[in-house]
């Protein structure tokens, strides 16, 4: 009877310590000025590996599973396949114009990128192909996202020069919505009912909510910036960065100009005070079980590793040059 309850003790022990270890959150820093990305582990703060996968590296995104991760390239104008495992490029797919940031669906089906002028479309990339089976016309897109929580059926695309957000379906793959915001959307943030989005808009030291259905649009403004002075960042980009935390309850907002994140609390509609982080954040990212965020300082070449719940920063790891797209991926441990 000992030896069956020790046999158990050690068979339970074992499952446990495989459940605790079964993904971890590892932060992805795309470093925009170079042509690497910087894989950070989030519970320990320290750098794992740097990897090359071309000059101008500018967006990440990853499938739901973590096993794979896809980096857009400006210079070669391709998408890189990322084995998360090894942190190595297994795949490398052209797509004719100049890339930005991708979305995923959860499945890794499908990846859609915005591609500048003189392309100026959304092509979807069928990922079991690695070819390119859509492309959608849209001036001027940016950056494409699933709803929170990712999506295999619905992936929005901004397009900045009609100063609107496009809804795709991924079925029929054609629009479906094209959401309007009082001006030059730039990152943003869909809620899974989609109902709400929440857009950082260029100009604006703050950010816009959008009610989809309603059609209607208020701001929330930060305080008082100083002058921008970035040397990445253009002058009319105080705001660029935005995370939700995965309970649906926060925003967190970077300010380019003020060199500090801010965050607002959906319910109460208050707005936090300022936490320090590096010079010129720019983007911002969530790890799925909201402990963690992390966040790109383009003008200091660090990021800052943030404590959610107490809401401070943590730790700050020098990276590449200008890390810009930050992607926190839950990366199996198997």
């Amino acid at each position: 009877m000992l030896k069956k309850i020790l046999a158990l003790a050690i068979v339970c022990a074992g499952a446990a310590t495989g459940a605790d270890a079964a993904t971890r959150s590892i932060l992805y820093v795309a470093n925009s000025q170079g042509d690497d990305i910087t894989v950070i582990d989030l519970p320990t703060q320290k750098i794992i590996t740097t990897f090359k996968v071309g000059p101008i590296v500018h967006g990440v995104c990853a499938q739901a599973d973590g096993r794979r991760a896809f980096a857009t390239i400006e210079s070669e104008h391709s998408l890189k396949v990322i084995d998360t495992k090894t942190n190595t490029v297994t795949d490398t797919i052209a797509l004719g114009g100049q890339p930005n940031e991708c979305a995923a669906t959860n499945d890794g089906h499908y990846v859609v990128v915005p591609l500048l002028a003189p392309a100026n479309s959304a092509v979807i990339v069928d990922m079991t192909t690695k070819t390119i089976v859509k492309t959608l016309p849209i001036r001027h897109p940016h950056n494409c996202f699933t709803p929170e929580g990712g999506s295999n059926t619905v992936v929005y695309c901004e397009e900045r020069d009609a100063f609107r957000i496009n809804r795709i379906d991924m079925k029929t793959m054609e629009y479906t919505n094209m959401v309007r915001v009082a001006g030059d959307p730039r990152p943003f943030i869909v809620t899974p009912d989609e109902k709400t989005l929440y857009t950082a808009l260029s100009g604006l030291h703050g950010m816009a909510i959008i009610d989809i259905p309603g059609k209607t649009m208020a701001q929330v403004l930060l305080p008082p910036m100083p002058w921008m002075n970035c040397r990445v960042e253009p002058p009319n980009t105080p705001v660029h960065g935005i995370a939700m935390t995965p309970d649906g309850k926060k925003i967190w907002i970077t300010s380019v100009s003020d060199g500090g994140v801010y965050v607002y609390d959906i319910a109460s509609g208050k707005l936090g005070k300022k936490l320090g982080v590096g010079e010129c954040p720019n983007w911002i990212t969530m790890s799925k079980d909201g402990k963690y965020a992390g966040v790109s300082n383009a003008d200091t070449d660090d990021t800052s590793i943030m404590d959610v719940k107490a809401e401070k920063e943590i730790a700050r790891i020098k990276v590449g040059k200008a890390p810009k797209r930050v992607l926190v991926i839950e990366v199996p441990q198997d």
